[in-house]
């Protein structure tokens, strides 16, 4: 049985995750700060971390993501916000979210992505290395390099990224893009791909690389080299 910590400091919405996704079939754990949530964290990791970035300080859910990224974690985080603008969703990247939900949501939306992310660590894409330009991939202990530096990508950037270089040079909506990789229907009016987009441009391209990343302008994004 997957297990889920979910954090947050609003008792009658962390009621409503602990019963919901007990019901689902998960084994779930709650904490109303950073600080207790880191505690368990150490404890025991999840499989999965449901985080609220709004906590009460002194460890609000950006620096608590930041934190066990730094600390080599790699479970997957699903953020939950109020702040749904482009700017709020890139910070949330950056600290090592792999997914972002703005509330108010559906529960079911919720759930969907659970059982997504869930599913890509349990069943990795395995396979060859890919390559792309100076870019490898290998899906098999999901590293990833640019002209033989190590790249550190959270696991939605990794498989966002995978996913661009299994399809390099072809123009890629952001309908296929959010089907393949978030593993259900794009929701028009959200950011969630430009933001993971800009994100994963800023590590492939650190250092002043050439751009591999494409902007498709009302279509969507394709991997290939700038002419």
């Amino acid at each position: 049985m997957p297990s889920i910590l979910v954090v947050d400091d609003d008792p009658n919405l962390l009621r409503m995750l602990r019963r919901g996704l007990t019901l689902a079939g998960y084994s779930v754990r709650a904490a109303d700060d950073g600080e207790l949530a880191m505690k368990m964290l150490v404890e025991e990791e999840p499989d999965l971390l449901v985080l609220d970035v709004m906590l009460p300080e002194p460890l609000d859910g950006l620096e608590l993501a930041r934190r066990l990224r730094e600390g080599g974690s790699d479970v997957p985080i699903i953020m939950l916000t109020a702040r749904d603008k482009l700017a709020d969703k890139v910070a949330g990247f950056a600290s090592g979210a792999d997914d972002y939900l703005p509330k108010p949501f559906a529960f079911e939306e919720l759930l969907a992505r659970v059982g997504a992310l869930l599913r890509r660590r349990t069943h990795p894409r395995t396979g060859e290395r890919l390559t792309y330009a100076d870019l490898v991939l290998d899906p098999s202990t999901r590293e990833v390099w640019r002209a033989g530096q190590p790249l550190d990508l959270t696991a939605r950037e990794f498989d966002l990224l995978a996913y661009l270089m299994r399809h390099p040079r072809q123009v890629l909506t952001r309908d296929q893009i959010f089907r393949a990789v978030w593993g259900s229907d794009y929701l028009g009016g959200s950011n969630i791909i430009d933001a993971n987009v800009s994100y994963l441009r800023d590590k492939v391209e650190a250092g002043g690389r050439p751009r591999l990343i494409q902007t498709v302008r009302g279509v969507g994004y394709a991997l290939r080299e700038a002419t």
